[in-house]
């Protein structure tokens, strides 16, 4: 085998290695290849621009629920241990409104001038 060939085949092998290197990494971020990947994991891994929301000044949250994140919204989702929609807490202006799950207002918070000027700091 002449110099040649053997820097042709030695240069395959590292581009092919290179190539299935992704798909490598790819199947260790998400737990079950089989399912594929969620939403969640997909947004949390894409190169897309994240949205931050500081969600500190949501004081109210009802026991035992579990709160999913909605930073475009502006929103938490509450959840109760069964699945079941609990309602949500978004912001809007100087308050933040809380929601039963039908909809309707049942809570407003305003927000203390510390905390709106954390807001304006933040963005």
């Amino acid at each position: 085998m002449t110099t040649r060939m053997k820097l042709f085949s030695a240069l395959a092998a590292v581009m092919a290695m290179t190539a299935l290197a992704p798909a490598a990494q790819a199947d260790s971020l998400f737990a079950d290849p089989s399912k594929g990947p969620t939403l969640n994991q997909l947004y949390k891994h894409s190169k897309l621009p994240h949205h931050y929301v500081d969600f500190s000044m949501f004081h109210y949250v009802p026991r035992g629920d579990r709160i999913t994140v909605q930073p475009e919204r502006d929103r938490l989702v509450f959840n109760k241990k069964t699945g079941e929609p609990d309602g949500y807490a978004e912001r809007r202006g100087d308050a933040v409104i809380y929601y039963n799950p039908a909809g309707k207002a049942i809570r407003v918070q305003r927000l203390t001038p510390e905390e709106m000027d954390r807001l304006t700091s933040g963005q």
